[in-house]
């Protein structure tokens, strides 16, 4: 296999197989990565030679992470979470650091090992817990922003000890010289860079862009990034800290969003290599023969790592509760670990056994982390009565604000689009409860007199609470297609007869959340592009009842609720009197309607003027159905017709005539 091209066809193979499999299975494509190189490293088929041109191809990913890194760094922001970044977070990195030095001592191992195995320790997977917390919803929650605060210090802790654990390779008599000197010149280097790099940047970005060329922004992108990174490196610094630096720099420019966006493709690739290279270190038969002691430091790396951030977060934030999901949440190893990890082994700073050890626990810890991140609220209750507490005050605040509502609306989630249907609501007098997750939102609008409470609406009690059982219908207004889904079984199973109205960005879900049970599901993209089209017609002069008659009809073969409405428009047309404009109703079908085990033509509704819309059943929806359907007991008819009809035909469908 001297052939490279063969080489890296192997790697692209079992790449794209392996990360195919983790999307499948919602795992995170990193561990992909690590098990293609547990796969084809030397210790295992050993297609792909551990060789030095590798491991420097492999530097880049580095690289272009640390680069990704600097860009996200904000002042800003880190100024608004100051405190549970550089208390809490500072408190758990050096408390890791510490504990895991104290524990390496009495195993025998030398102080320098011990600093560099609590640097590799300390460290969390940004990549797991982000992902996890965003796909859950939790990311504004108290423990999602205690998460967050920890992880961006433990970013930010990698840059010292990217200069530290190289010095530790040097002998014991020129080691403070050492560290002080790398120090100084870190300090020199970094100053320089800050200094003059921010009057440099800007300007420099403007000409490039006025070429208006894409192709020479990249380059630009590329020539600043890489070029910070071989500058440091000729200081004697790393490359990842030169790339940070470049990171840095570009974050303070209106060109930072542009750039994170040309350069991802790049770092995912490069980064993937990285993870790969890391896994071809991995011994399973050395790992199988020290089985046991794997075991044992897995345990103990999420046992005390728990354990210390939850002591630091109770005394941080008081709540044993919020503590302890922090502590489920970061009780992993994280990528900077295998980027430190590998800096200690090419400082000779670990033996062979003890690097196994470490790199088998880490994987380990990674692979569980998603697990316990998803069952993280079932073990802080057991183990917190506080949690209990919190949720069952939860609980009353939300059923307060839902006491006496009959016939609301609840909507799930209050940013642009809810409060914008909150509007709508009110200027109809329909009343309506609002679910959010973002305390600053729902505190906002509390002091402006809304109707809106903090809850998850993906959580069956708390739907219970916002008074789900008398509510007249129910919508999700934000794009979540796993907590819409959740909502979407909640309503199944309690009240399979409320329509439930979800948001999503285009028509990727749309099947799957109708078949769900999604009364209609609204895509932005799709409307936009109404909107657009209608916008273009009235410019190029098309009349406007002929652009509004395009557009009803669009919605019609959309939406199943606009099809009744287009084909009535025109007898509705003129009509003011409330009283006689058509409307829909959903009526369940239970097992002693009459209705049941009839065909839709037995029934007659047509002699009341009343249409059957659609009928959801089982997950599966129909518009415009056939009158030989044979209707079901669970089956949900939505009726369209006028208020007196549509009262005559729903009695008619439980009791007959």
């Amino acid at each position: 296999m001297e052939n490279s091209l063969s080489l890296v066809l192997i790697l692209l193979a079992t790449a794209v197989a392996v990360v195919v499999l983790c999307r499948i299975l919602h795992l995170p494509a990193m561990l992909g990565y690590l098990a293609v190189g547990i796969l084809i490293g030397p210790h295992a088929l050993a297609w792909i030679p551990d060789t030095v041109g590798t491991q420097h191809l492999a530097e880049f990913g580095v690289v272009f992470l640390m680069f990704s890194i600097g860009l996200e760094f904000s002042l800003t922001r880190l100024m608004a979470m100051k405190r549970t970044v550089f208390v809490l977070g500072g408190a758990q990195v050096i408390a890791t650091l510490l504990l895991v030095m104290l524990i390496a001592a009495l195993f025998g191992l030398d102080w320098r090992a011990g600093l560099a195995l609590g640097g590799v320790l300390a460290m969390s997977s940004t990549a797991i817990v982000s992902k996890m917390l965003v796909e859950r919803a939790e990311l504004n929650l108290p423990y999602g922003q205690q998460m967050m605060g920890v992880l961006l210090f433990q970013d930010l802790a990698v840059v010292p000890l990217l200069i530290i654990i190289p010095a530790l390779a040097t002998s014991a008599e020129y080691l403070p010289a050492t560290l002080a000197f790398a120090t100084i010149k870190a300090a020199v280097v970094l100053l320089v860079l800050l200094v003059f790099g921010q009057h440099v940047m800007r300007p420099w970005f403007h000409v490039v862009a006025r070429q208006k060329s894409s192709e020479l922004f990249m380059l630009n992108v590329l020539l600043i990034t890489l070029g910070l990174a071989y500058f440091t490196e000729l200081a004697g610094l790393s490359l990842a800290l030169g790339a940070f630096v470049a990171g840095m720099l570009i974050s303070e420019t209106e060109y930072r969003y542009q750039v994170e966006e040309d350069i991802k493709p790049f770092r995912d690739v490069l980064l993937g290599l990285f993870f790969v290279t890391v896994g071809m270190k991995l011994d399973l038969g050395g790992v199988a023969g020290d089985f046991g002691w794997v075991l044992l430091a897995l345990l103990a790396l999420i046992l005390f790592k728990a354990l210390v951030v939850a002591i630091l977060a109770r005394a941080f934030e008081g709540d044993w509760g919020v503590a302890l999901r922090s502590a489920i949440g970061l009780a992993q190893a994280g990528e900077f670990g295998f980027v430190l990890l590998t800096l200690a082994d090419g400082a000779h700073l670990l033996n062979s056994a003890t690097m196994q050890i470490t790199l088998a626990a880490m994987l380990l810890s990674m692979l569980i982390a998603p697990f316990l991140i998803q069952y993280g609220e079932v073990i802080a209750r057991r183990f917190s009565a506080a949690e209990w507490t919190n949720r069952a005050m939860q609980m009353h605040q939300i059923a307060i604000h839902s006491m006496g509502s009959t016939g609301h609306v609840i909507i799930c989630g209050y940013g642009r689009s809810g409060s914008t249907l909150a509007r709508f609501l009110e200027d109809e007098n329909l009343s309506f409860i609002a679910l959010d997750l973002d305390s600053r939102r729902v505190r906002e609008a509390l002091a402006a007199r809304k109707s809106v409470v903090y809850g998850d609406a993906a959580k069956r009690e708390v739907l219970m609470a916002a008074g789900l059982m008398r509510a007249k219908a129910l919508v999700v207004t934000y794009k979540d297609k796993h907590s819409a889904l959740a909502i979407l079984r909640h309503v199944k199973e309690l009240r399979p007869d409320l329509p439930v109205v979800v948001r999503t960005n285009d028509d990727t879900h749309v099947e799957a959340l109708k078949e769900a049970g999604a009364a209609e599901v609204v895509a932005e993209v799709l409307e936009g592009s109404v909107m657009l089209a209608s916008q273009a017609l009235l410019m190029a002069g098309v009349p406007l009842t002929r652009v509004i008659r395009r557009v009803q009809e669009s919605r019609a073969r959309r939406y199943a609720a606009f099809s009744g409405y287009f084909r009535t428009a025109q007898n509705t047309e003129g009509e003011t009197s409330e009283s006689l404009q058509s409307r829909f109703l959903s009526v369940l079908l239970k097992e002693d309607s009459a209705a049941v085990g009839k065909r839709l033509r037995e029934i007659g509704l047509d002699a009341l003027h009343v249409e059957v819309n659609a009928v959801r059943r089982r997950g599966v929806r129909g518009a415009q159905p056939s009158e030989e359907m044979l209707l079901q007991s669970g089956d949900v008819l939505v009726l369209f017709g006028l208020p007196d009809a549509l009262q005559q035909a729903e009695v008619r469908l439980h009791q007959g005539q």
